[in-house]
Parts: C-alpha cells; structure tokens; sequence
C-alpha cells in the first residue's frame, strides 16, 4: 500500500493536542520532552493544557504543531515507512514533512519554526495587515478581485488556494476588507476575516525572508528521503538546496494546496494520504478535492491505532 503523509498548519492546533499521545506511547512523549529541551519552555504543557490564546501565538503555535506532527510519525514510522511515497504540509506543516523525511533533526526543526513563527509575527507588527477566507463558488476568479481591491484601497493577493470553493486572501487591511466586499458581490457565500497576527503568504511577510533564510541555513537541512511537495510549486522537492529556496519563497509565495493534492492523487493514485497532526482539516480538503481518495486523521491514539490496522 502506498502512504502519503499530509502535515496540517497553523489554526489547526487547539488545547489537548498530543495529551494522549503522549500518555499511550513512550515515543511520542519522549517527542515532547525532546521539543521542551530545545526550545527551553514546557511547550508540551502548552499544548496539553492551553491556554488556547497562548497556543494561537503564532511563535507557539507552529511549533507546537510541528512537534504534535513529530509525535504521531515517531510513534508510527515502524510501520508506515516502508509505505511512505511523498508527503506534504500545508505552509507551516511543509516544514513537519521534512523532518518526517529526515531533512531535519527534531530539536533543530522546532527551534527553526519557533524562529519563523516570531519573524512572522514581527513582519505582521511592522507591517499591519489581515487575511480572510472566500467560501463558495466566485463568479469572477480570486485573481482579479485582488487587483480590484489593490487599486481600490490596499495591497491583497490570494493566500491560499485551499478547494474550489475556499480561498484565503492576505494583505493590507483595507485591501482585505474591499476584496471581502467584491467576493460577497461575486457570490461567495461567506468572507471572513481570520484570527491572525499578520499577513500570511503575502509581499507584506518580505521582511521575514532574510531572517527565515539565515535560520535555514544555521538547521542544517539535509535531501529528503522522499518527495516532499512545495506550497510553491505544487511539484516534489528532493533536494536540500531547492527546498531552502522554495521554503523562504513560501513565506510571501500562495499556498497553492489544491493543486498539490491533485498532483498527489494522479501520481499515487492508491495511497492512503495520512494527516498527522491535531483535528481533520486536511481530510476534510482532501474529500473536496479529490472526491473518493482514502484518507484518515492520525492524531490521537485510537487514530492511530485505525491507521496502523489499514496498513499492517
């Protein structure tokens, strides 16, 4: 059986992620601790216990995602990876993958999206901006809304190209608030605003790039064991050198999701595609993209039990 692994990214993190994990598996817990020792504070309380305000902190939550990522591939790559073909991560999870695919050490990476999650949130304090999500079928495409709004009042350019019918803007706040008032005009059925510190995938994240680049190179990434695919691109990554471009590029690049897992489905059109990490929101996508794909969550132990009966 062929496995992809799909790593969720930031808003999925809640309070509780990884508790039982953590009390069912010596490994996962041991992941925690791990992440608690080289970020010197007891994030794995943090995620356990919350709060969830101090969880969403986007220093804390990427991660906090990461490691939850971490755990539930720690505890089941015995068995998955001789299935593994590829996996991906949705912006902040695209950094989980390559620690699933060996590029980085687990210490190294949680210091790594710590420090991306802190240039982020500086970017977002220089320069104040927003992001929003478009859900529904658009009557004009996402593109043109932007340049709409741009000329209109602000800087906003697509985000995420998450399915057909969700689509997450990002940029200047009066770019934001105008392009949210031409969807609705477009036949969105809902435009709102999302609980974010800055804005994401957007040229207003440029002041993070210098930052994110000197931490990648002081992380040591390495090749991947198997493909990892780019937000960026939507096509595999298998080296070291391309996935550093490709990963700073992502900060002001879409995260072009859809087309990614289409990409997935046609080159491994079997697999069961595996989220790891808290909730269901990539399988929930995953069912919209490609309708009749396999796929199952893999974030708490009776998830992870359900996954290992499929594939042993």
């Amino acid at each position: 059986m062929d496995v992809v692994l799909l790593f969720p990214g930031q808003g999925a993190q809640q309070p509780g992620m990884g508790k039982d994990l953590a009390a069912s598996f010596p490994d996962a817990r041991a992941t925690f601790e791990e992440a608690d020792d080289a970020l010197g504070f007891p994030l794995s309380t943090l995620c356990f216990e919350g709060p969830a305000d101090d969880l969403r902190a986007t220093h804390t939550a990427q991660p906090a995602l990461l490691v939850h990522g971490a755990a539930a591939w720690r505890v089941t790559r015995a068995v998955l990876s001789p299935h593994v073909r590829a996996a991906a991560g949705h912006s902040l999870g695209e950094f989980t993958a390559y620690h699933a695919a060996g590029s980085l050490s687990l210490d190294r990476a949680a210091v790594l999206v710590r420090r991306r999650g802190q240039l982020m949130h500086e970017a977002g304090v220089q320069r104040p901006g927003a992001m929003a999500a478009l859900l529904g079928t658009l009557l004009e495409p996402v593109e043109r809304i932007c340049e709409r709004a741009t000329a209109d009042a602000g800087q906003v350019v697509p985000a995420n190209y998450n399915s057909a019918e969700q689509t997450v803007i990002s940029g200047e706040v009066a770019g934001v608030e105008r392009a949210m008032e031409l969807a609705k005009e477009a036949g969105a059925k809902r435009a709102m605003r999302l609980n974010v510190s800055g804005a994401f995938h957007s040229p207003l994240m440029q002041p993070s790039a210098p930052g994110l680049g000197a931490a990648l190179k002081k992380s040591g990434l390495r090749d991947p064991a198997f493909p990892v695919y780019s937000n960026v691109t939507e096509q595999p990554c298998t080296s070291a050198t391309d996935a550093t471009e490709l990963l700073i590029r992502q900060l002001t690049s879409p995260v072009r999701w859809a087309g990614l897992v289409s990409n997935l489905a046609l080159a491994y059109p079997n697999a069961l595609f595996v989220e790891m990490g808290p909730g269901n929101v990539l399988t929930g996508l995953m069912k919209r993209i490609v309708p009749g794909a396999r796929s199952a969550t893999c974030g708490t132990a009776a998830d992870i039990d359900n996954v290992l009966s499929q594939v042993a």
